[in-house]
Order: structure tokens, then sequence, then C-alpha cells
């Protein structure tokens, strides 16, 4: 059982949670050598962003439907039977929900859920946690929205742990652990409220 004092004292120092579904979903604590993060201020969407945007074929939401969110991402891909989302870490992140420590931005389509995106908001910090989208360019959307979003609050450091491809063609850059380190204890200085 993941106690939630300790989930966020691990993000604190830089530490975040995975489970391992090869070994019964056993949760171990990650902090990775680079780190994946967004720079606020040098975000820009792509062309098919601004045009879905602009043709207005998605809503988008924070908050409205946390649960069914982390759910969407626990979900296996396609590529990929297994995911290293477990139960427990629904569980958590779902009292983290209610506790307006954890946040979700969600993306409808025609009244559906069609993609989202969930994380953890302390101090100027915004951890990403995953996302995922059952219809092109809804991940995308909501990635979107809670850049502008962050930005409007003043965030300072939006973190998305480790790199892929997917988070590479959104724009994330790799920094060191101790500069991720000295971003994160800046970000963590500020006092913002998410909503």
């Amino acid at each position: 059982m993941i106690r939630i004092h300790e989930l966020l004292a691990a993000y604190q120092e830089g530490f975040f949670p995975m489970s391992d579904p090869s070994q019964d979903g056993k949760l171990y604590w990650c902090q990775p050598y680079k780190r994946a993060i967004f720079h606020l201020d040098r975000y820009r969407p792509s062309r098919d962003v601004l045009r879905l945007k602009r043709k207005g074929e998605f809503k988008v939401t924070i908050d409205l439907a946390f649960e069914e969110v982390i759910k969407g991402c626990a979900a296996p891909r396609k590529s990929d039977q297994e995911t290293w989302i477990s139960s427990e870490i629904v569980e958590a992140y779902s009292t983290l929900f209610r506790l307006g420590v954890a946040h979700s931005v969600e993306c409808w389509y025609e009244g559906e859920l069609v993609g989202g995106l969930y994380g953890i908001a302390m101090g100027g910090a915004f951890f990403g946690e995953s996302m995922f989208f059952r219809r092109s360019y809804a991940s995308q959307i909501a990635f979107d929205h809670l850049v502008l979003h962050l930005q409007e609050r003043g965030y300072l450091l939006l973190d998305a742990q480790i790199m892929n491809p997917h988070l590479e063609k959104l724009g994330a850059v790799e920094i060191s652990h101790e500069e991720y380190m000295e971003q994160l204890a800046h970000a963590l200085e500020k006092k913002i409220v998410f909503l």
C-alpha cells in the first residue's frame, strides 16, 4: 500500500513510483539519471493542434473525470499488453485527487471522453504522470490545454519523467538529475493554486 505522505515526500526528492507488471505489480521508486521536462516558456503547439483548436471539435475540461482518465491511462496500449499503472497506483492517485493534489485534463468528442492526462501539482511544479487517447490528437489537445493553464498560473516546471518519442514530439527535453533537482527546489518554493 502506498502511503500518501511518503508519496508526496518522494516527489519532493525527485522520485516517482512505477509498478512492474512482470513482478505482480511490485512497486519501485524511480529517479532517472536524465529527466524529461518541458520548458513552459518555449512551448509551441503543432500546426495540427492549432488547426483542431480552431475547428473546435474537442471540448477540454479539468478535474471533471479524474478516475476515468487514470483508468484510461492504466489500460494497456495496443503495442503492449501490460501497464505500469497498477490498481495500487490508481487508488493512491485517486486519494490525491480527493485531497486536491492530483489533477486531470479531459478531452471530449461529441460527449465522449476520448483522451486526457493526469499528474500532481505541488508548489510551482506539475508532475505529469501519464496520458491516453482514443481519438487521434486527443492527448495532444489535452496537453496543450495543460501547458496553457500552467503558463497562466505561473508554474515553473513541467516534469515529464522519462523521455519517449511521443514526449519528444511534444517538445520535451532531457536535463541532468542535478539540473532537475535545482529546478525542482526552485519550483517547490512557489505557492500556486492549480485551480
